[in-house]
């Protein structure tokens, strides 16, 4: 049976009063019954298809030792009530105590709302999230590319995948914490990696806190496009990054790889010096003087080579004229086809949303909330905040375009449509759940229950 919760306790529920409106006397009491306040958690897991459901069956095995005879809690049971805790706004294992007899996160999890045990406790999360050893943790970031790829009907075209890393303040000595002196703080500078043009998430990283290696980016590289290839085996592959990542290892792989790129490079007294940029850039800052503009942009691009390459690589520089001066920016690029002007502007720049995305995954679904000691259990939280990613995004997607909140953010979708409160009443023969009749989006809640519904079987 579930344990008494707060409206069964007389002592919380002794009413309390509010000033009185139309001369009327204002009680209340925490006595409703069994009510929730994250009625929306019943849509994520209406949204649940199996190809988005990390604990979908045989998707990932964990070999944690546990006495069958005391076993209370599935395995794929924990992992669903932490992911649908996140995508609520629970990002901590000590959530899950407040949460345990929910009637929401009963019925989500496929419990009767008054019988039965509830969730699982604090501790069992945290034994649980400590528990993966790194064989088993590179098996579910496997997983979790198999549900992005599993995520398009059929094997795409081509995909430009986006890789950054992003700073995540440690909360203590932790394992692979590390003093990073550009963001002066003590942090992990976790990779993440995005199919940005749609929004989909790819794969979660945690590393230490200094800048990756050449040598160890194109080891990250040469894993994704390993496992990317053996879902989508003739899709067309491109990588797009910052300066970090356009290092001669890493290139070298793609070219072997036939995986094309577009990095940043930092610039150098040789690329400053190269005939064809400095012809262009002389033009412009004479054209912008001439016309008094205050800013004028020209493109440019030469064939380059630095001592570390193997080969002279095309070059495509970004060139603008101001009154503060004059600034260049260059990336270097595989790509044969397409002006300077659309590398700079139209690809690489259109990376700037992963960068969205990284504040979304890190800020709405606080997954900087690395706070474990051991390293894997932090690489957990990063996937497990991620899958949780992955519920939200699917709501979003089964809005019909012309919604409103068809392109609002998490913590928006969350407001909206999964923080809505509902009384559950249980009888003999069925469950009702009664939501408030003045939900601002309740057409638009009832519509997404039918568009997720699963196809019958």
């Amino acid at each position: 049976m579930p344990r008494a919760t707060p409206a069964m306790n007389d002592d919380i529920a002794s009413s309390f009063g509010f000033p009185a409106v139309g001369r009327k006397k204002i009680t209340a009491a925490f006595d409703g019954g069994r009510l929730t306040s994250d009625g929306g958690v019943l849509l994520l897991a209406q949204g649940r298809a199996r190809d988005g459901d990390l604990a979908a069956p045989g998707r990932v095995v964990l070999t944690i030792p546990r006495d069958p005879a005391r076993v209370i809690h599935r395995l794929d049971e924990i992992l669903r009530a932490r992911v649908f805790a996140i995508a609520c706004g629970y990002e901590d294992a000590d959530d899950l105590d407040a949460l345990r007899d929910d009637p929401g996160f009963r019925l989500a999890l496929g419990k009767l709302p008054e019988s039965g045990a509830g969730l699982a406790s604090q501790p069992t999360m945290s034994r649980w999230e400590n528990a993966p050893t790194t064989r088993e943790l590179a098996s579910m970031m496997a997983a979790m590319i198999d549900i992005y790829c599993a995520s398009y009907p059929a094997p795409p075209t081509a995909v430009t995948l986006d890789i950054d890393d992003t700073c995540d303040v440690v909360h203590g000595y932790q394992q692979l914490s590390f003093w990073n002196g550009h963001h002066g703080e003590r942090c992990f500078l976790p990779i993440h990696i995005y199919d940005t043009a749609t929004g989909r998430p790819v794969a979660m990283l945690l590393r230490t806190g200094k800048t990756p290696s050449g040598k160890e980016a194109a080891g990250h590289i040469r894993r994704l496009v390993r496992h990317l290839r053996r879902n989508w085996p003739d899709t067309h592959i491109t990588i797009r990054g910052d300066g970090h990542y356009g290092r001669p290892e890493v290139m070298a792989y793609c070219d072997a790889a036939r995986v094309d790129y577009v990095f940043g490079l930092p610039t150098n007294s040789a690329l400053r010096a190269d005939p064809a940029i400095v012809a262009v850039a002389d033009a412009c800052a004479v054209k912008r003087a001439q016309r008094q503009c205050p800013v004028l942009r020209n493109y440019a691009e030469t064939r380059y080579g630095a001592k570390t390459w193997k080969c002279q690589r095309r070059v495509v520089a970004r060139i603008e004229a101001s009154t503060l001066g004059m600034d260049i920016r260059y990336v270097v690029t595989s790509l044969a086809t397409g002006s300077a002007e659309h590398i700079y502007d139209t690809l690489y720049c259109a990376r700037g949303q992963a960068e969205n995305l990284i504040k979304r995954h890190k800020s709405q679904l606080a997954s900087d909330r690395t706070s474990c000691r051991s390293a894997n259990a932090n690489q957990m939280r990063l996937i497990l905040h991620t899958a949780a990613y992955w519920l939200l995004w699917r709501i979003q997607q089964a809005m019909p375009r012309t919604a409103a909140l068809a392109s609002a953010e998490f913590t928006t979708l969350r407001l909206r449509l999964l923080k809505v409160a509902a009384r559950v009443v249980e009888s003999a023969s069925r469950i009702r759940i009664a939501f408030a009749s003045a939900c601002p989006d309740a057409d638009l809640f009832r519509a997404l229950v039918l568009r997720l519904k699963p196809a019958p079987t």
